[in-house]
C-alpha cells in the first residue's frame, strides 16, 4: 500500500492524560522505543513506522499516538494557513478522501477560538488538492481517512497525522456506549501505580468492590493475561493513510 522506506525514521508524540507521563514513558521504554522527552501531558518518541503502530497497539496509558509531520508559524490567521498549504498533503491522502483536524493547546491572542484554527487548517488542505488536482477531500468528523492533529504552541503549531484515530482510550471490548466516569488508559494508570502487574504475576487475586461498568475488572484482566490492549479494535487511524505499512504492521 505504500513505498515508505521501512528504515525511516519518524518523531512521534504519545499523548496521555496529565500525571500519567512517566508511567506512560515506562510502558514505551519496555517495548524497546527510543524516549526523546517526557512533557505533562505526553512523551516524545523517535523511530521507524513501526515504533508508532507498537505505541498505538500495546500502550495501556497513551490517549493518541501523532506522528509529526511538520510545523506552522502561528503569527497570523494568514501565516498559519498558507504555510499548512505548503505541507505535501497529496503524500497523506487521496484527493477524494474524508478528513477531520483536531486542535489542542493554548490559542494566541488573534486566535479566537481553536475551531477557527481547525477550519483554517482544514481549507489550507482542501485548497492545496483543488489547486493540484481539480478535487478536493471532504470532512468527516467520525471516521476520516486522515486525522489532522494541530498542536499549538508559543509562537508556533506542530502538525501531526493521528496515527490512533479514535482515542486508544476505546479499546473495541464494549459492544455499546455506556457511561464509564473513568477512562480505560485512566484505570489502566491506576492500575500500574499500584503495582498490579507484579501482584498479578504472584497470583494475586483482584476484585472491585465498587465495580460499575466494569472498567478497572477488565484492564486488570487484560494486564493478568498479557493481552494488548488495541487487539479488539476495529481499526487504527493509520490503516487509511496513504504511507501505511501494512507488512510492518502485519509483522
Amino acid at each position: 500500500m505504500s513505498d515508505v522506506n521501512p528504515g525511516r525514521e519518524f518523531e512521534f508524540f504519545a499523548a496521555c492524560p496529565r500525571h500519567v507521563s512517566e508511567l506512560l514513558a515506562a510502558e514505551l521504554r519496555s517495548f524497546g522505543l527510543e524516549v526523546t522527552r517526557e512533557h505533562p501531558a505526553g512523551v516524545g518518541f523517535r523511530g521507524p513506522i513501526g515504533s508508532g503502530y507498537v505505541a498505538c497497539l500495546e500502550s495501556r496509558t497513551a490517549s493518541r499516538v501523532l506522528l509529526a509531520v511538520g510545523s506552522v508559524p502561528l503569527d497570523s490567521a494568514e501565516a498559519m494557513y498558507e504555510a499548512l498549504r505548503e505541507l505535501a498533503w497529496e503524500e497523506h491522502l487521496a484527493p477524494g478522501g474524508t478528513l477531520a483536524v483536531d486542535v489542542v493547546g493554548e490559542a494566541p491572542a488573534w486566535l479566537r477560538h481553536t475551531q477557527f484554527a481547525a477550519q483554517k487548517a482544514k481549507d489550507a488542505i482542501v485548497d492545496r488538492f483543488r489547486a493540484r488536482t481539480g478535487e478536493r477531500p471532504s470532512v468527516d468528523l467520525r471516521s476520516p481517512d486522515l486525522r489532522v492533529s494541530l498542536r499549538l504552541g508559543r509562537g508556533s503549531a506542530t502538525v501531526s497525522i493521528d496515527l490512533s484515530g479514535e482515542p486508544l482510550h476505546r479499546r473495541g471490548y464494549r459492544q455499546s456506549g455506556v457511561e464509564a466516569p473513568l477512562k480505560e488508559n485512566l484505570a489502566a494508570a491506576l492500575l500500574l501505580r499500584c503495582g498490579w502487574p507484579t501482584l498479578a504475576a504472584q497470583g494475586a487475586a483482584f476484585a472491585d468492590p465498587m465495580c460499575g461498568s466494569g472498567t478497572l475488572v477488565i484492564e486488570a484482566a487484560l494486564m493478568a493475561a498479557h493481552v494488548a490492549p488495541g487487539l479488539l479494535r476495529r481499526r487504527f487511524g493509520f490503516e487509511r493513510w496513504l504511507q501505511h505499512d501494512s507488512a510492518t504492521w502485519e509483522s
